[in-house]
Formats: C-alpha cells, structure tokens, sequence
C-alpha cells in the first residue's frame, strides 16, 4: 500500500533579510534624516562666523577755536579823533598770522558802530600778512593810498599799526602796498618809518 503524499499544500516560509542589510540601510536612513535637519538648522539661523554691521554714529563736529583780539576804530572825542579798540572773536589754529589775519578782514570791512568809524577805504584788500621774527609784515591794496587829508591818513595808519600789533603791542610793523614798502603816504607826504611800531606813531603823529 503505498503511502499517498499529504494534500495540504505546503507553505513557503517568507525569507527573512539578513541582519546586516537591514543594519545598513536603517544607518543610511539616520544620515539623511540627519543632514537634512542640519541642513535646515543653518538655513534658519545666521552663521556664527559671519561679519555683523554695526551702525557708526557719525562724530560730533568740533567748533573752531575762537580767539579774543582787538581792532582799531576811530572815534571822535570832544573836537578830536581818536582810536578806539573793539574786542571781537575771530577763528584761529593758534597762528599769529591766522589771528591777525582774521581781525585785519574784519576791520576791512567797517564798522558796525554808528559811534566808531574809519578812514580807510572801503575797497582795501589785504594782500598778505605775515608774523616773522623781525614783525608783523602787512601788505595791502592800492585803495589804502587813496583820499586825502592828514587826519584821514594819520588815522587809517594808526588803525593798521594797532591792529597788527594786537598780539604783541610791542612788535615792529612793516607797511607794503601792492608788495612795495609804503615809505610816504597821501600828497602831505607822511613819512612811514619801517618797521613802524605803536610807539612810533606816538612820537610822529598826532590825531
């Protein structure tokens, strides 16, 4: 008799993946799970090395330094004609030649004063200005020659004289007009000593 195979179909047993493979893929998995959240991570914040603007506050202007001098007007007093000094702020850098050479450009230009006048023409430029060892170098336009009359002369030269010597009433004064020492002025003739000081005009003119 023989024995007859069972009917009931036989099953396949499902293959398991190895261990390793499985292993594999699962760390393969973990990287790219990984480097895309660090990905994400650097897009969302700023890099740590990278350069941050700062504003710049732009830095307060200094004002120039200011300097007290005085410049010489004329005044009458009585039934004559004086100087009369005006004390006046003008810019300096600590130059001599920068102090006087702001205090000449304001004299230059008239008096504010009703009170104070002066005799020296109104289109007299300052040529140049220069404070030397031997004194104070002043070099004016033509137009100081011009008008006439001795107490006219006498007192433009005086205001000059005081106030280049504003710094150092003491200093020498050298008068030139267009670049050529100024020994006479006006038709009286007014001898011009040079150099020229305070005391000098003291001696030789009377306003």
């Amino acid at each position: 008799m023989q024995d007859h195979q069972s009917s009931t179909p036989r099953t396949s047993t499902p293959r398991r993946a190895p261990v390793v493979i499985i292993a594999g893929l699962a760390a393969v998995g973990l990287a790219i799970g990984g480097g895309v959240a660090w990905w994400n991570g650097r897009s969302a914040a700023p890099e740590a090395n990278a350069p941050t603007s700062t504003a710049v506050s732009p830095s307060p202007q200094t004002a120039p330094a200011q300097q007290t001098v005085q410049i010489y007007w004329l005044k009458t007093n009585s039934d004559r004609i004086e100087l009369a000094p005006a004390s006046i702020s003008v810019p300096t850098n600590g130059q001599p030649d920068a102090t006087l050479k702001a205090a000449f450009e304001t004299m230059l230009k008239g008096s504010p004063d009703a009170a104070l006048t002066s005799t020296i023409p109104q289109n007299t430029r300052l040529l140049g200005l220069e404070a030397k060892q031997d004194g104070i170098h002043v070099n004016l336009s033509q137009e100081f020659t011009s008008g006439g009359g001795s107490t006219s002369m006498q007192g433009r030269l005086g205001q000059v004289i005081y106030t280049a010597t504003a710094i150092d009433p003491n200093a020498k004064v050298w008068l030139s007009v267009e670049g050529k020492p100024l020994e006479v002025l006006g038709g009286e003739g007014l001898v011009i000593n040079q150099p020229t000081s305070r005391s000098d005009f003291e001696q030789n003119f009377s306003l």
